[in-house]
Parts: structure tokens; sequence; C-alpha cells
């Protein structure tokens, strides 16, 4: 069975790198991405790159707290985005499904935009 906790981690220094393929490269083929819940979920490898395209700036990520039960994973951590004279810091808690080889096969990001704090 894959290392969850390995591959939360490489999710998160992936998100930093602010490189979209890198990122959509850790999901499954027909995986769904649901960011913020409540949001219309992308479906599949190409929607999630073209969302993940979206990171710009300086981005620096952190855990904080996961948990881990078989293919499953729920894990707080911190992202502060430097974009010009703004920091953008967020602490949302992502629940992730796994396959069998560690692709990621759901994500949903629970936060809302009261959760950001900007500086």
């Amino acid at each position: 069975m894959a290392d969850i906790k390995a591959v939360i981690t490489e999710y998160l220094a992936a998100v930093a790198s602010g490189d979209a393929s890198k990122v959509a490269a850790l999901y499954a083929d027909e995986a769904t991405l649901e960011d913020p819940v409540g949001s219309e979920p992308n479906r599949g490898r190409a929607a999630i790159e073209a969302f993940y395209g979206g990171l710009q700036g300086e981005i620096s990520t952190e855990l904080l707290n996961a948990r881990v039960a078989g293919l499953e994973a729920a894990f707080h951590f911190r992202v502060i985005t430097k974009a010009g004279d703004a920091t953008y810091t967020i602490e949302p808690i992502d629940v992730m499904t796994f396959d069998e080889s560690g692709k990621i096969t759901s994500m949903r990001a629970f936060w809302s935009p009261e959760d950001m704090v900007v500086g």
C-alpha cells in the first residue's frame, strides 16, 4: 500500500512549487477536486491541472496535522502566498481518497473566503 503521508508531503511541496503539472501528476486520471467544498467539482486530470494553473506568486506550505485511515486522509495545512505587496494566508482542511498506488482519486478542500487573512 502507498505511503499516504508521503503523498501528502509531496502534494504540499508541489503546490508550493507553483507547478500545476507537478500537482496534477499526483492525481488519478479520473480524479475529482472540489475546492472549496460546495463549488463545482473539477473532473479529470486536465481539469485539475487547469485549476492549479491559478497558482501564482511566491507560495509556501506547511503541514499542521494529518490523519490517515486506510486509503483516506484528512489534513490541516497552511498556505502563504505573496503576490505583489500582499500576503494571503489560509489554513484549509483537505480530505483526500487514494488508490492503491497512492494516486489521489478525490480531494475536497474545506475553507471559505472568510478564512483567508490578507496582510
